[in-house]
């Protein structure tokens, strides 16, 4: 039997990156996966190529929670798996304590802080509903280290983990067999990655791939993660081999937060005095 067989898992922004590539795994260890996304062409195209269901949903929206909730319950009567995704980097040319805008810092929590906490809410129903199940929120290694260049992302994700933990805790006390965790990818070779490399290089007056090469170079396995990795790591958390695993932030860096230094990709000071 595959290792999610028959499971209904949702995965927020999963129309690319990331999210395409968990849903894409889900997918092909048996999970009938529904994937939401504000890219609602290239949502539509993954579902079909996957055999699963697409729905159109901007995370920070309550009532389109409730709509998805419904509908997931309507065709499936049923949830066991939810990946919390959706995320947004922001601007990192302008995202130091001083020069943070308070609308880019208000957009980045509200996607990436309130989305995951509406997710939780408004899926824990039904999925104590279905028998229990698994929450997965994406995190990143920016929240356990920090960096003066992207306080509002690095904000953000340490609050994810922390309601990982606290949706954890509530669902193992309840009984309600729903576990809870956060993955903490490093360096991951997706689009928002190369926005980030592209501001980044920017800044520092230097071209992208000289940006690249010092990022990889600062990574101790000397290499970038790929999307599949993290899809990985996802797939053992959702799957009834990680049952009594609650509460866990699992780490895929290749080792950069077991060093000093803020996490890949923007290791702006170390950069700047390699100069």
């Amino acid at each position: 039997m595959k290792r999610v067989q028959d499971k209904v898992a949702l995965v927020t922004g999963g129309a690319n990156g990331l999210g395409a590539a968990i849903a894409q795994r889900l997918a092909s260890e048996g999970s009938r996966v529904i994937i939401t996304d504000v890219q609602a062409q290239a949502g539509e195209l993954l579902a079909g190529e996957i055999g699963g269901k697409f729905i159109r949903q901007d995370v920070t929206d309550e009532n389109q929670w409730r709509v998805v909730v419904e509908q997931i319950d309507h065709q499936y009567g049923a949830l066991h798996v939810l990946i919390n995704n959706a995320g947004i980097e922001g601007p990192f040319d302008q995202s130091d304590p001083e020069r943070t805008r308070l609308s880019d810092w208000q957009a980045i929590q509200r996607v990436n802080a309130e989305g995951v906490f509406l997710g939780c809410r408004s899926t824990i129903p039904l999925l104590r509903r279905s028998g229990g199940g698994s929450i997965v929120n994406v995190s990143s290694t920016a929240a356990l280290v920090a960096g003066a260049d992207f306080m509002a992302y690095g904000a953000s994700k340490a609050a994810v983990q922390h309601m990982t933990k606290s949706v954890a805790l509530h669902c193992a006390r309840d009984r309600s067999r729903i576990r809870c965790n956060s993955v903490h990818p490093g360096s991951i070779l997706t689009p928002m990655l190369q926005r980030i490399f592209e501001q980044t290089a920017r800044r520092l007056a230097m071209s992208i791939e000289q940006l690249i090469e010092r990022t990889r170079a600062a990574i101790p396995q000397g290499e970038f993660q790929v999307p599949e990795d993290v899809a990985n790591a996802v797939l053992f958390l959702a799957s009834d081999e990680a049952k009594h695993i609650t509460g866990t932030a699992l780490v895929i860096d290749g080792g950069i937060t077991l060093q000093l230094g803020t996490p890949a990709p923007l290791w702006t000071n170390s950069i700047q005095q390699s100069d």
